[in-house]
């Protein structure tokens, strides 16, 4: 088996190199590849683009959504193509492209023996600073400040249970803002919401699909916006959101998504945000502090992925 030239990089508070170049070496048929460490002061653009540099022309990412996150910036348009290894606790675009979770062997020869194709990436600037890629979702709102809530150190012991833990502290944190909201190149709008998130695939942690429409190469990005408030609107979200996106979708794959008056459901290229005031912001499942205006687009096709 001959195979492109490949540069592993890996975060090593989540896996040894040792464990991982055993479960490469039983994967590619003793192939060789090139080895990239992770730092907490770089988490992977750095040693991704040692990788391109070396020559390699498929880059693995082996560790948490933030290692994936930060080798798919560094490589997306390049030509080169992203395999991953999932080592971390949300692990979410490795779910929706159904990559092996808890087993490096397996996901490593997914790489090895599959043929990649091309996704979308999505880029988003915050505040006016420099584009940042996603490759799942980023936004504001009851995501973004449980995951500012969550403990780090409870995250290490119980996974994402942590953030259950952190989902009443969000709770009382949101509060519904007036968000004056930029589609294309359509009209701004003033749109009610506590949480507004842009997703570029669909699928959580236990299944659940928060972008019922939404796919990996569509060439569009998905909405939501949230509004409810008190036990009846939350009640009806619930039910939108496990039932009509969930189940009967199960059922009918021609179904779009259902939106109620509190949770509406919409596709994107662009998108601009302005905030009245700063509000906590995540980038694929990761804090990252506090923003009043973002504006994401999509990159149509601009990623290779296994």
């Amino acid at each position: 088996m001959t195979l492109p030239r490949t540069g592993i990089v890996y975060n090593p508070s989540k896996i040894a190199r040792e464990e991982l170049a055993d479960a490469w070496d039983s994967a590619s048929g003793g192939a060789s590849a090139e080895w990239f460490e992770t730092t907490p002061e770089d988490p992977g653009q750095g040693p991704a683009r040692a990788a391109l540099e070396a020559g390699c022309e498929v880059v693995v990412a082996a560790g948490g959504d933030g290692t994936v996150r930060a080798v798919a910036e560094t490589i997306a348009g390049t030509g080169a193509a992203l395999g991953i290894v999932p080592q971390g606790t949300g692990n979410l675009l490795a779910r929706n492209l159904d990559v092996p979770l808890g087993n490096p062997k397996t996901a490593l020869r997914k790489i090895a023996e599959g043929t990649a194709r091309a996704i979308d990436i999505g880029w988003v600037e915050l505040d006016g600073g420099d584009p940042k890629a996603f490759v799942v979702m980023v936004g504001f709102g009851l995501d973004a400040e449980m995951l500012a809530a969550t403990d780090d150190d409870l995250k290490t012991k119980a996974g994402w249970l942590a953030y259950v833990a952190a989902m009443g502290q969000a709770l009382s944190a949101s509060e519904l803002v007036s968000a004056t909201v930029t589609v294309d190149d359509r009209e701004p709008k003033d749109v009610q919401a506590h949480t507004l998130l842009v997703g570029n695939c669909g699928t959580l942690q236990g299944g659940v699909t928060l972008f019922p429409d939404a796919e990996l190469d569509d060439g569009s990005l998905d909405v939501l916006v949230v509004s409810a408030e008190g036990p009846v609107q939350w009640m009806e979200t619930l039910r939108a959101a496990v039932w009509d996106n969930g189940i009967m979708r199960l059922f009918d794959r021609e179904k779009t998504a259902t939106s109620v008056e509190a949770a509406r459901h919409g596709q994107v290229e662009r998108i601009r945000v302005e905030l009245p005031e700063p509000r906590a912001f995540e980038i694929d499942g990761e804090e990252v502090g506090d923003v009043t205006t973002f504006t994401a687009r999509v990159d149509p096709g601009a990623l290779r992925v296994y």
